[in-house]
């Protein structure tokens, strides 16, 4: 072999084994780029989910809270119905105050008179 061919024969080597370099590094990306799009749609998936298990027992914990609001306001009718019974209703307090006020009113007046 002479030197031009064996210098044509070694470029030729060079230049497939950068061909090879290139291919394998193309192939990496290839890979990884797969790898990030399946992660994705894996996560993607779980978001979803998630989201909708998350939904579900926010539902549950609505309805909980709604039975125990209805309770609790059952409570506090018979609490007012009470109160009412016991006059301790508001609008009787109110009424009580202005006749206490009309009372005080009146005994300040007779205590000036007698002054």
């Amino acid at each position: 072999m002479t030197k031009s061919e064996r210098a044509n024969d070694t470029f030729e080597t060079a230049e497939e084994v950068a061909r090879k370099i290139w291919l394998a590094g193309l192939g990496a990306y290839g890979k990884g780029f797969e790898e990030i799009q399946s992660q994705y749609e894996k996560l993607n998936n779980e978001t979803s989910h998630l989201f909708e298990d998350l939904v579900s027992k926010g539902e549950k914990l609505e309805a909980d809270t709604k039975k125990k609001l209805k309770a609790n306001g059952s409570v506090g009718k018979r609490v007012e119905d009470v109160r009412k019974t016991l006059g301790l209703d508001t609008s009787d307090i109110d009424a009580k105050i202005d006749k206490l006020t009309k009372k005080v009113d009146a005994l300040t007046a007779a205590v000036n008179k007698i002054s």
